[in-house]
């Protein structure tokens, strides 16, 4: 019989999902709760060929268990190396351009001074990002210069290593909303709408939530960003330009999928443990 890992943290409802799903499929799984593991290096205490489906909400517990967990050779959905693609803004973009996977302009800058040169070379307005962070936190559209000399200021008084990282991104007019689509594996299994009045429409800063289409165009785009960052579970968030060409935004690795399964008629939960089963068969 398959025994699956899974490692969260705080339940939510995606889990309890993915936990019903496992249920359904009669598969054995286990908690590693990452308040409450202590890894011993040098010390093995997982079987080889052990397979872990991660759903851990803090990033930095993510990529240090991944990593612990792949020394002794557990295989994990998702893998480290996606973990820390993904969770870094500037390796996903990284990612994306070797890629060739249309995407924003992005410009990077280390000190003040060369934030606002590097602002005013794409011209205003622009993005400011936070290299990490999720739900759509920090994010600072700069319309002017006076706008962009105060919150570069406020970042370097802030002091912090992430905010010494200026990730600044061209601005793309969407038409109020963008996608999220749902790659899992090889395959788009479904897409949403995000739409909001305000320019940040993530579904977590009350963005709503409608059903988006999987054409050849958004499937292609979505599995080429997956494969970019190493492919495995992850949502793609693309943007719309004012030409309805697609542009990859941001890659997901721990994504959330609870406002998409009812909209979409898709059981997301159960296509990631069908996944993920496929992946531990491959291990036997």
């Amino acid at each position: 019989m398959t025994s699956i890992g899974v490692l969260c943290s705080r339940i939510r409802v995606e889990e309890k999902l993915l936990f019903a799903a496992l249920t359904a499929r009669r598969v054995d799984f286990h908690l590693i709760d990452d308040r409450q593991i202590i890894f011993d290096l040098g010390a093995r205490a997982f079987a080889d060929g052990s397979l872990v489906l991660e759903r851990c909400i803090n990033h930095s517990r993510a990529l240090y268990a991944l990593g612990l967990l792949e020394d002794q050779g557990v295989r994990c959905i998702n893998s480290a190396q996606v973990a820390n693609v993904c969770g870094n803004k500037l390796l996903t973009s990284q990612a994306l351009f070797r890629a060739g996977v249309p995407s924003p302009r992005v410009k990077v800058a280390f000190t003040p001074e060369s934030a606002l040169r590097a602002i005013e070379e794409l011209g205003y307005p622009v993005v400011l990002k936070p290299a990490v962070g999720s739900w759509g936190r920090l994010l600072t559209k700069l319309n002017d210069r006076e706008a962009a000399e105060a919150v570069l200021e406020h970042k370097q008084v802030l002091g912090t290593y992430h905010h010494s990282i200026f990730y600044i991104q061209e601005y793309v007019d969407k038409p109020g909303r963008d996608i999220r689509s749902f790659v899992i594996g090889d395959e788009t299994v479904a897409a949403i709408y995000r739409t909001s009045e305000h320019w940040i429409t993530n579904t977590a800063r009350g963005g709503q939530a409608s059903r988006c289409p999987v054409t050849d165009e958004l499937n292609e785009i979505s599995v080429r960003a997956a494969r970019s960052v190493g492919g495995g579970v992850v949502a793609i968030d693309l943007l719309e330009d004012q030409d309805g060409r697609l542009l990859v935004n941001e890659v997901n690795y721990t994504m959330e999928f609870r406002n998409s399964i009812d909209t979409t008629g898709v059981d997301i939960p159960a296509r990631i443990v069908d996944y993920a089963l496929s992946q531990a068969g491959s291990l036997a």
